[in-house]
Formats: C-alpha cells, structure tokens, sequence
C-alpha cells in the first residue's frame, strides 16, 4: 500500500474518439463512426470556430502535461492542436476502451470502478408514445397523478420549451427518454414539488427495473411560460445497484473512507459511498472536491463526477461553450494538485464522449483519456487500456486487493517510484455492441 489516498476525477463525456466499433451505435440519422470530442473541439478552436466567449487555440496546459494530447493519439493517431506538450509529461498517460456495450453515463462509470456490463440495458423506440402503455398507466395510478406528458426521446432543455407551460398549467409530469437507457421525468419544482417529484421517480424506478432500464432521473424545473423554464440542480438519478461489487464497495469494506463529490453516490444507487458532497455546477464540485481532500486521509477514496461537459455542452452541441468548460476545469487543476500528498495518486478520466460538432444529440462512443499524476509517477506512456484498468489502478495504490476485471495501469518501481505497467491484450467486447430498441 502507497499510504496515500486515490482521487478520481471523471470529466463527463470527455472523449478522446477512436472507439473500434462506434460505427455499431446510432445517433441522430447516422452512427458514431468518427466521433472524437476532444479532437474536433480542438480543430474548432485552432479554426476559430469556437469563439463566442472565447478565442484562439483550445488553452489546457495542465491536462496536456497530464498526456490528453497523447491520450488523443493513442485512441485516433493524431495529437490534436494546441494539445501537444511543450515541455515533459508529468504522469503516467492512456487510452481507456469500453468493454461494455454502452456509452451511458452508469455503464462508464461502472466499468471505471472495475464492474463492466455483461449485458445490453434496455432502450425505448423513436417512436410516439416511446414507454409502454402498461408502464405509464401503473405510473399515474400509482401516483395519483392527472396525466403526463412528452413520452417520446427528447432533448430535456427542448421538451420544456415545448411542454413548461402546459406542465405547470395542467400539473401534468414531462416524462421522455433518449438514445441511453433511461426514464426522465421533468416537473415545476415549485408548484408540483421537490419531494412530490422524487417519490414519483420512485415508483418510475420500481416500474423500470422489470424491464432492466439503467436509470430514472428527476428533472426539476423552475419559470414560467413569460420569463421561460430553467432546469434546476436539484436533480436526482435513480439508478439501479451495479451487477457486482465495484472499487468503492471493496474499499468501504476494507475500513476506506470513500467520498462521492457530485453525482457518484447516484450512479451507485448509493452503493459504496460513505459522504455524499454535491454542489450546482462543476465549479462548485470542484470546491467539494477540495473539502473531500482536506477530510480524506490515508487509504481513502474520492470520487468525483463533473458534469457539465456533458449536460450543458455535448448534448446541446455547443462547441464553444465545452472549449470554455475544458478551460476552465484545466485552470481549477493547480488547485488540486497544490491539495495533493507525496504519497497521492489523481487519476483524471471520461465515461463516454458526447462530440458537440457530432450528427444528433446523444452521447458518442468513444475511447476516453486516462490521465495519472502523483510525485511518486515516472512519466511515460501507459497505451491503449480498459476502463476497469482504472479500477485496478486505484485498488493497487491503496493496497486493496485486485478485481476480476483489468489490470493495473501502474507497477512500482525502484527507490518506491511507481511506472507504468506493460500493456496487455484488450480481448472481446462482453457483449455484442449495439442496441435493440423495443417496447
């Protein structure tokens, strides 16, 4: 054991492109064949592409010294501009390749903390109603409620242009779902309630796990039909438990403090997780997570979530608007490291992609960077990875004991400096890649 902490810094849908069978995923009219996130944010920053609140090349020295350049020429063969080093590499950089068949947030995740799907979730048509009859009539019995609205795949800032007013006029829950597997369901914070829209989802989540739906999330919302609506951060995910024990069930048993900044101890279900720290964007998790560093002590385990990469930027394909998010996460790193032990590991990571220049409005498949720092790294290239290699990396450092799935990225080395491990064979997907939709 290392007798420092691990953190886990996962920035949401950052991908790095270059997935081998993106081509077997959908989006929009087309697949995910070519998507690469980081790459092409970077070509529309060097082409001036992405200027609205921003301008000039794509600046994040801190995660290119981490490797993400590299971590982008591992995944598709090309460091893209302004993401190649200008001085040494401080860490151990990679590529992580998904061994599940998914590019959700919880299969990411999951996979991340060393418990890959085995199995394909299931996904609702492009179709009018998209959930089941059967479903949505147990859900408004159950509920009491008037009715619902929306039931189809929706983008969720859209569906409350269209539907806000109806919704609060009416009382009537918006309830839509997308490419991933997943129930969303969207009401007036206020005038419906907090507490009235969590027990409604709830049931949604007991209703859905018959049918192996990944997630149900609450989406409060605020305004009116004169000043509009706004979704609000209080939302909540209801997932449903991983298949297996992952990294933080192992360290929690092992007598580990792991702390969930953001919406880990959602993607969870709770599962694993000692302190729950929120906060409303990605500014303030990155002040949670700083409070999870000064409370953590050896051996521990802190995991965070950063989402508005994803929630704000990729789905709503605003190409600048994810440069500026990259940045300004980039310049919170100095922070972080400054909070950082002799003896502590960071390891910054993605879940999936979500390519703002991309064809729909859904994740995209992607590889996704797997960026180490720490004192004791020797720098140096790590290759092409699993996501549960994160795991197993993690698990090393704090001495716990290894996983069924991955390989550490990471292996000591002389005089108590660690390097990176040999690479070795990915071998086959768990399951076939792709998605059958149906009711």
């Amino acid at each position: 054991m290392s007798a420092g902490r691990v953190l886990i810094l996962v920035m949401d849908s950052v991908g790095v492109g270059g997935a081998p069978d993106a081509a077997l995923f959908r989006n929009g009219d087309g697949d995910d064949e070519g998507a690469a996130t980081v790459p092409h944010i970077a070509q529309a920053c060097a082409e001036g592409r992405a200027e609205e609140g921003r301008s000039g090349p794509l600046r994040a020295p801190n995660l290119t010294a981490m490797g993400l350049g590299e971590a982008c020429r591992i995944a598709c063969g090309a460091t893209p501009p302004g993401l190649e080093a200008t001085g040494p590499f401080q860490g151990v950089y990679g590529a992580g390749q998904e061994f599940s068949a998914g590019k959700d947030t919880i299969t990411g995740h999951w996979e991340l903390a060393g418990a890959p799907m085995r199995r394909d979730w299931h996904y609702f048509p492009r179709a009018v109603p998209a959930l089941p009859e059967r479903l949505t009539d147990a859900l408004i019995r159950r509920a009491g409620l008037p009715g619902l609205l929306g039931n189809k795949h929706a983008s969720g800032t859209e569906i409350l242009d269209e539907l806000g007013a109806e919704s609060l006029r009416t009382g009537k829950p918006i309830i839509y779902t997308s490419a991933d597997s997943v129930i969303q369901i969207a009401a007036h914070e206020q005038a419906f309630g907090l507490e009235r829209l969590y027990e409604l989802c709830r049931i949604a989540r007991e209703l859905a796990d018959e049918l192996n739906v990944g997630r149900v999330i609450a989406r409060p919302f605020l305004g009116d039909p004169a000043t509009g609506f706004r979704r609000t951060a209080n939302r909540k995910d209801f997932s449903t438990p991983p298949p297996e024990p992952t990294l933080c069930d192992r360290a929690l048993e092992a007598g580990r403090q792991v702390f969930g900044v953001g919406k880990i101890a959602d993607i969870f279900a709770g599962r694993g997780i000692g302190a729950v720290l929120k906060g409303a964007d990605d500014m303030a998790l990155c002040d949670r997570t700083l409070e999870a560093m000064r409370d953590a002590g050896p051996g521990d385990l802190i995991f965070a979530n950063f989402v508005d990469f994803d929630s704000l930027y990729g789905h709503r394909r605003d190409v600048s608007g994810y440069a500026r998010a990259i940045e300004a996460f980039d310049a919170r790193l100095p922070e972080l490291f400054a909070a950082m032990g002799d003896q502590d590991l960071m390891i910054v990571a993605a879940d999936h992609g979500n390519d703002p220049t991309w064809r729909g409005t859904d994740h995209t498949r992607e590889r996704v960077p797997i960026l180490c720092r720490g004192a004791r790294l020797r720098p140096g290239s790590a290759g092409l990875r699993r996501f549960a290699d994160v795991a197993e990396t993690a698990a090393r450092w704090l001495g716990l004991p290894a996983g069924p799935h991955g390989r550490a990225m990471l292996a000591p080395a002389e005089s108590g400096a660690w390097r990176a491990a040999p690479e070795t064979a990915l071998g086959p997907f768990a399951v076939a890649p792709g998605r059958e939709e149906g009711a």
